[in-house]
């Protein structure tokens, strides 16, 4: 295993309604490309990107772009189990797609244990704010994601506008889940895979040991 490609591999899967954008979002990421008119996924898309979270550990990210179509959800559900992240993605000119975000999010929660996914929210189409399209404010959504327990971004594939940034924010949300012991591989499990195990229990001590303030030793008067 070449050791220079990448330290860790993280599978996320990207959930929501269809035409949201779940497609383009990662095409903008990966590529970083736009079309106006991109084909509806059938059944579960794969695409590959790495980032570097911090000098010198670089993470493989396996993104399984899936049909939000209730037809293709048999298939969708078998991809669930083995992701530790998950990108709940809405149209912010689409109500119906904000308002079917807790059930994208429980059906994972249900279907996931014992393991654990890490989430964050985004509001797809920010561009069309300015259009005066917006129909889920902005209050509203981080209001949700509060409830859920997750980090809020507004994005635009169509501009690229905090695309980079919403998916590097749940790439050291996970990162920093693993790092504390909230993540944990387990055997069986593909969510996380470490090209070096025993670094990563190396890295994990080294926190533990920074986070632990030092004893006092002075004697009580």
């Amino acid at each position: 295993m070449d050791l220079t490609l990448w330290q860790y591999q993280f599978r996320i899967i990207m959930l929501g309604d269809s035409t949201v954008g779940k497609s383009s979002l990662l095409k903008r990421f990966t590529e970083n490309l736009f079309l106006e008119s991109i084909n509806q996924t059938v059944g579960v898309d794969f695409y590959v990107h790495f980032l570097e979270v911090e000098p010198g550990v670089r993470v493989k990210l396996q993104f399984w772009d899936t049909a939000g179509q209730e037809r293709f959800r048999s298939v969708t559900r078998s991809y669930y189990r083995n992701s530790v992240g998950g990108l709940l993605v809405f149209d912010i000119t689409n109500r119906a797609s904000f308002d079917h975000v807790k059930e994208w999010h429980a059906e994972v929660c249900e279907r996931v244990q014992p393991y654990k996914v890490l989430f964050i929210l985004v509001g797809q189409k920010s561009d069309m704010d300015a259009e005066g399209e917006r129909v889920v404010s902005r209050e509203e959504a981080e209001k949700l994601a509060k409830q859920l327990g997750v980090p809020y971004a507004e994005v635009s594939a169509k501009t690229g506008q905090n695309v980079k940034e919403a998916f590097e924010l749940l790439t050291r949300r996970v990162y920093q889940g693993l790092m504390s012991g909230e993540v944990e591989m387990l055997e069986g499990w593909d969510g996380v895979k470490c090209a070096t195990p025993q670094s990563l229990q190396a890295q994990r001590a080294s926190l533990t040991q920074a986070d632990t303030p030092p004893r006092n030793t002075k004697k009580c008067c």
